[in-house]
Protein backbone atom coordinates (compact mmCIF):
# COMPACT_ATOMS: atom_id res chain seq x y z
CA UNK A 1 0.00 0.00 0.00
CA UNK A 2 1.30 3.19 -1.17
CA UNK A 3 2.59 5.50 1.92
CA UNK A 4 1.81 8.83 1.65
CA UNK A 5 4.20 11.65 3.59
CA UNK A 6 3.33 14.97 3.33
CA UNK A 7 2.22 16.86 6.33
CA UNK A 8 -0.54 18.62 7.18
CA UNK A 9 0.54 22.17 8.03
CA UNK A 10 0.40 23.38 11.50
CA UNK A 11 1.77 25.44 14.26
CA UNK A 12 2.26 23.56 17.27
CA UNK A 13 5.18 21.33 17.60
CA UNK A 14 3.37 18.26 18.80
CA UNK A 15 1.38 18.13 16.07
CA UNK A 16 4.12 19.04 13.58
CA UNK A 17 6.04 16.07 14.73
CA UNK A 18 3.74 13.40 14.64
CA UNK A 19 2.54 14.32 10.94
CA UNK A 20 6.82 14.26 9.90
CA UNK A 21 6.61 10.90 12.04
CA UNK A 22 3.65 9.33 10.25
CA UNK A 23 3.47 6.74 7.39
CA UNK A 24 0.26 7.74 5.88
CA UNK A 25 -1.61 5.15 4.08
CA UNK A 26 -4.80 5.64 2.13
CA UNK A 27 -7.40 2.47 1.52
CA UNK A 28 -10.13 2.85 -0.56
CA UNK A 29 -13.07 0.26 0.39
CA UNK A 30 -16.84 0.32 -0.77
CA UNK A 31 -16.31 3.52 -2.51
CA UNK A 32 -14.80 5.17 0.10
CA UNK A 33 -11.05 6.15 1.13
CA UNK A 34 -9.88 5.84 4.75
CA UNK A 35 -6.90 7.56 5.81
CA UNK A 36 -4.35 5.53 8.40
CA UNK A 37 -1.61 6.55 10.10
CA UNK A 38 1.41 4.19 11.07
CA UNK A 39 4.14 4.91 13.67
CA UNK A 40 6.43 2.97 15.47
CA UNK A 41 7.55 -0.95 15.67
CA UNK A 42 6.25 -4.23 17.25
CA UNK A 43 3.01 -6.01 17.97
CA UNK A 44 0.10 -4.48 16.28
CA UNK A 45 -2.07 -1.64 18.14
CA UNK A 46 -5.27 0.48 16.71
CA UNK A 47 -6.49 3.59 17.83
CA UNK A 48 -9.60 4.68 17.89
CA UNK A 49 -10.77 7.94 17.98
CA UNK A 50 -14.16 9.23 19.70
CA UNK A 51 -16.98 11.69 17.93
CA UNK A 52 -16.19 14.96 16.62
CA UNK A 53 -12.62 13.60 16.83
CA UNK A 54 -9.99 12.75 15.06
CA UNK A 55 -6.56 10.37 14.55
CA UNK A 56 -5.70 13.42 16.76
CA UNK A 57 -7.53 12.41 19.69
CA UNK A 58 -4.18 10.39 20.51
CA UNK A 59 -1.82 13.47 19.77
CA UNK A 60 -0.26 12.71 23.31
CA UNK A 61 -0.21 9.28 23.48
CA UNK A 62 1.03 7.70 20.18
CA UNK A 63 5.15 8.06 20.87
CA UNK A 64 4.76 6.41 23.96
CA UNK A 65 2.70 3.45 22.62
CA UNK A 66 4.85 3.40 19.32
CA UNK A 67 8.05 2.56 21.44
CA UNK A 68 6.72 -0.88 22.09
CA UNK A 69 4.45 -1.17 19.24
CA UNK A 70 3.29 -0.49 15.78
CA UNK A 71 0.77 1.89 16.33
CA UNK A 72 -2.16 2.20 13.65
CA UNK A 73 -4.61 5.48 13.63
CA UNK A 74 -7.13 5.79 11.69
CA UNK A 75 -9.19 8.80 10.54
CA UNK A 76 -12.29 6.90 10.66
CA UNK A 77 -15.12 7.30 7.57
CA UNK A 78 -16.94 10.63 8.37
CA UNK A 79 -13.95 12.03 9.87
CA UNK A 80 -11.31 14.46 9.04
CA UNK A 81 -9.00 12.80 5.84
CA UNK A 82 -10.95 10.22 5.19
CA UNK A 83 -14.24 10.05 2.97
CA UNK A 84 -17.79 9.69 4.23
CA UNK A 85 -19.13 6.45 5.48
CA UNK A 86 -20.31 4.23 2.98
CA UNK A 87 -24.30 3.93 2.47
CA UNK A 88 -26.77 3.44 4.14
CA UNK A 89 -24.25 5.97 5.99
CA UNK A 90 -24.89 3.79 9.58
CA UNK A 91 -22.62 2.52 12.36
CA UNK A 92 -22.63 -0.61 11.07
CA UNK A 93 -21.36 0.90 7.41
CA UNK A 94 -18.53 2.45 9.56
CA UNK A 95 -17.42 -0.28 11.26
CA UNK A 96 -17.35 -2.63 8.21
CA UNK A 97 -15.23 -0.27 6.32
CA UNK A 98 -13.00 0.76 9.21
CA UNK A 99 -12.19 -3.28 9.24
CA UNK A 100 -11.91 -3.32 6.00
CA UNK A 101 -9.61 -0.83 5.16
CA UNK A 102 -7.53 -2.05 8.07
CA UNK A 103 -7.71 -5.76 6.92
CA UNK A 104 -6.16 -4.09 3.38
CA UNK A 105 -3.26 -2.77 5.15
CA UNK A 106 -2.46 -5.74 7.67
CA UNK A 107 -4.13 -8.55 6.25
CA UNK A 108 -7.67 -10.52 7.57
CA UNK A 109 -7.37 -12.07 11.21
CA UNK A 110 -3.69 -10.94 11.43
CA UNK A 111 -3.62 -10.59 15.82
CA UNK A 112 -3.98 -7.01 16.89
CA UNK A 113 -4.50 -5.05 19.97
CA UNK A 114 -7.31 -2.26 19.80
CA UNK A 115 -8.26 0.71 21.91
CA UNK A 116 -11.01 2.74 21.36
CA UNK A 117 -11.82 6.41 23.17
CA UNK A 118 -15.77 7.45 23.59
CA UNK A 119 -17.90 6.63 20.04
CA UNK A 120 -14.46 5.16 19.20
CA UNK A 121 -14.68 2.40 22.11
CA UNK A 122 -18.14 1.48 20.80
CA UNK A 123 -17.03 0.89 17.84
CA UNK A 124 -14.04 -0.87 18.72
CA UNK A 125 -16.04 -3.56 21.05
CA UNK A 126 -18.31 -3.99 17.38
CA UNK A 127 -14.20 -4.72 15.58
CA UNK A 128 -13.57 -6.82 18.07
CA UNK A 129 -16.66 -9.34 17.86
CA UNK A 130 -16.86 -9.16 14.78
CA UNK A 131 -13.12 -8.94 13.20
CA UNK A 132 -11.22 -12.13 14.33
CA UNK A 133 -8.23 -11.76 15.76
CA UNK A 134 -8.38 -8.84 18.27
CA UNK A 135 -6.99 -10.07 21.48
CA UNK A 136 -7.01 -6.91 24.02
CA UNK A 137 -10.03 -4.35 23.83
CA UNK A 138 -9.20 -1.32 25.77
CA UNK A 139 -12.51 1.10 25.67
CA UNK A 140 -11.53 4.84 27.21
CA UNK A 141 -14.84 7.00 28.36
CA UNK A 142 -16.93 4.49 26.14
CA UNK A 143 -20.35 5.76 24.65
CA UNK A 144 -22.97 3.37 24.23
CA UNK A 145 -23.74 2.89 27.72
CA UNK A 146 -27.16 4.15 28.53
CA UNK A 147 -26.45 4.66 32.07
CA UNK A 148 -26.27 8.00 33.81
CA UNK A 149 -24.65 10.93 32.62
CA UNK A 150 -23.59 13.95 34.57
CA UNK A 151 -23.63 16.99 32.12
CA UNK A 152 -21.94 20.44 33.66
CA UNK A 153 -23.28 22.49 30.93
CA UNK A 154 -24.75 23.46 28.13
CA UNK A 155 -22.63 22.69 24.98
CA UNK A 156 -22.89 25.75 22.19
CA UNK A 157 -23.13 25.67 18.36
CA UNK A 158 -19.93 26.76 16.69
CA UNK A 159 -21.15 26.04 12.90
CA UNK A 160 -22.84 30.01 12.86
CA UNK A 161 -18.86 30.99 14.01
CA UNK A 162 -17.42 29.04 11.48
CA UNK A 163 -19.32 29.74 8.52
CA UNK A 164 -19.16 33.52 9.05
CA UNK A 165 -15.28 33.22 9.02
CA UNK A 166 -15.27 34.52 12.73
CA UNK A 167 -12.09 32.70 14.10
CA UNK A 168 -12.43 34.20 17.54
CA UNK A 169 -15.30 33.38 17.74
CA UNK A 170 -14.99 29.60 16.81
CA UNK A 171 -12.10 29.14 19.56
CA UNK A 172 -14.12 30.93 22.37
CA UNK A 173 -16.81 28.12 21.34
CA UNK A 174 -14.55 25.08 21.01
CA UNK A 175 -12.55 26.17 24.67
CA UNK A 176 -16.25 26.73 25.94
CA UNK A 177 -17.14 23.16 24.90
CA UNK A 178 -13.96 21.58 25.78
CA UNK A 179 -14.83 22.72 29.50
CA UNK A 180 -18.04 21.38 29.89
CA UNK A 181 -17.38 17.94 28.03
CA UNK A 182 -13.80 16.96 27.19
CA UNK A 183 -11.46 17.72 29.45
CA UNK A 184 -11.85 18.25 33.61
CA UNK A 185 -9.64 21.54 33.11
CA UNK A 186 -11.14 25.12 32.44
CA UNK A 187 -10.84 28.50 31.00
CA UNK A 188 -7.34 29.28 30.85
CA UNK A 189 -5.97 26.33 31.98
CA UNK A 190 -7.06 24.53 28.83
CA UNK A 191 -4.13 24.69 26.96
CA UNK A 192 -3.39 25.80 22.89
CA UNK A 193 -2.55 21.80 21.75
CA UNK A 194 -5.99 20.88 23.17
CA UNK A 195 -7.98 23.93 21.56
CA UNK A 196 -6.17 23.18 18.12
CA UNK A 197 -6.97 19.66 17.93
CA UNK A 198 -10.49 19.58 19.44
CA UNK A 199 -11.22 22.46 16.85
CA UNK A 200 -9.52 20.96 13.29
CA UNK A 201 -11.26 17.67 14.64
CA UNK A 202 -15.02 18.91 15.04
CA UNK A 203 -15.09 21.52 11.91
CA UNK A 204 -13.73 17.80 9.32
CA UNK A 205 -16.39 16.26 11.62
CA UNK A 206 -19.83 14.92 8.81
CA UNK A 207 -20.70 11.91 11.01
CA UNK A 208 -23.73 12.39 13.41
CA UNK A 209 -22.46 10.12 16.57
CA UNK A 210 -24.80 11.66 19.32
CA UNK A 211 -27.56 10.27 19.29
CA UNK A 212 -26.06 6.30 18.80
CA UNK A 213 -23.58 7.14 21.68
CA UNK A 214 -26.44 7.84 23.85
CA UNK A 215 -27.89 4.38 23.09
CA UNK A 216 -27.63 0.89 24.90
CA UNK A 217 -24.92 -0.79 22.97
CA UNK A 218 -22.36 -1.58 24.32
CA UNK A 219 -23.56 -3.96 27.19
CA UNK A 220 -24.88 -6.90 25.07
CA UNK A 221 -21.34 -7.02 22.88
CA UNK A 222 -19.27 -7.65 25.79
CA UNK A 223 -21.22 -10.12 26.89
CA UNK A 224 -19.96 -12.58 23.87
CA UNK A 225 -16.35 -10.86 23.60
CA UNK A 226 -13.26 -13.23 23.19
CA UNK A 227 -10.88 -10.55 23.72
CA UNK A 228 -9.66 -9.60 27.17
CA UNK A 229 -11.59 -6.51 28.12
CA UNK A 230 -10.24 -2.89 29.76
CA UNK A 231 -12.63 -0.49 30.78
CA UNK A 232 -11.98 3.13 32.12
CA UNK A 233 -13.03 6.11 33.12
CA UNK A 234 -11.57 9.76 33.83
CA UNK A 235 -12.78 10.22 37.52
CA UNK A 236 -14.86 13.71 36.56
CA UNK A 237 -16.04 12.06 32.85
CA UNK A 238 -19.03 13.99 32.32
CA UNK A 239 -20.50 11.25 29.92
CA UNK A 240 -21.01 8.72 32.86
CA UNK A 241 -20.53 7.91 36.39
CA UNK A 242 -17.89 5.56 36.48
CA UNK A 243 -18.43 3.36 39.63
CA UNK A 244 -22.24 2.75 38.03
CA UNK A 245 -20.87 2.39 34.33
CA UNK A 246 -18.22 0.05 35.64
CA UNK A 247 -20.86 -1.99 37.81
CA UNK A 248 -23.10 -2.52 34.79
CA UNK A 249 -20.49 -3.27 32.22
CA UNK A 250 -18.21 -5.46 33.94
CA UNK A 251 -20.78 -8.23 34.86
CA UNK A 252 -21.09 -8.75 31.18
CA UNK A 253 -17.33 -9.64 30.55
CA UNK A 254 -15.30 -12.40 33.12
CA UNK A 255 -11.59 -11.67 32.08
CA UNK A 256 -12.03 -7.73 32.78
CA UNK A 257 -10.23 -5.17 34.14
CA UNK A 258 -11.60 -1.88 35.25
CA UNK A 259 -9.48 1.89 36.15
CA UNK A 260 -10.54 5.28 36.92
CA UNK A 261 -8.10 7.44 36.09
CA UNK A 262 -7.62 10.26 38.61
CA UNK A 263 -7.64 13.78 37.48
CA UNK A 264 -9.06 13.72 34.11
CA UNK A 265 -12.42 14.45 32.45
CA UNK A 266 -13.65 12.41 29.48
CA UNK A 267 -10.61 13.46 27.33
CA UNK A 268 -8.40 11.10 29.63
CA UNK A 269 -6.03 10.41 27.88
CA UNK A 270 -4.87 13.88 27.09
CA UNK A 271 -5.70 15.20 29.95
CA UNK A 272 -3.55 12.79 32.22
CA UNK A 273 -1.73 11.10 29.46
CA UNK A 274 1.39 9.68 31.68
CA UNK A 275 -0.89 7.69 33.70
CA UNK A 276 -3.09 6.43 30.53
CA UNK A 277 0.02 5.95 28.83
CA UNK A 278 1.56 3.79 32.04
CA UNK A 279 -1.95 2.21 31.96
CA UNK A 280 -2.14 0.82 28.59
CA UNK A 281 1.64 0.09 28.33
CA UNK A 282 1.16 -2.88 31.22
CA UNK A 283 -1.92 -3.72 30.40
CA UNK A 284 -1.40 -4.41 26.96
CA UNK A 285 1.83 -6.46 27.72
CA UNK A 286 0.19 -8.90 29.67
Amino acid sequence: MKADFTPHTTSLPALARLEQLAERHRVTVTGTEVCWRRFGAGPLLVLLHGGHGSWMHWVRNIEALAQRFTVWVPDMPGYGDSGDVPPPGDLAALVKATVASLDALVGAGTPLRLVGFSFGGLVATHVAASRPGVTQLAVLGGAGHGTTRRPQGKLLGWKNAATSGDAAAVAAVMRHNLGVHMLHAQGTDIDALALEVHSRSCLRTRFRSKEISHRVLIGPILEALPAGLLLAWGAHDVTADPPAVMRTLAVAHAARDTRIIDGAGHWAQYEQADAVNALLLEWLHR
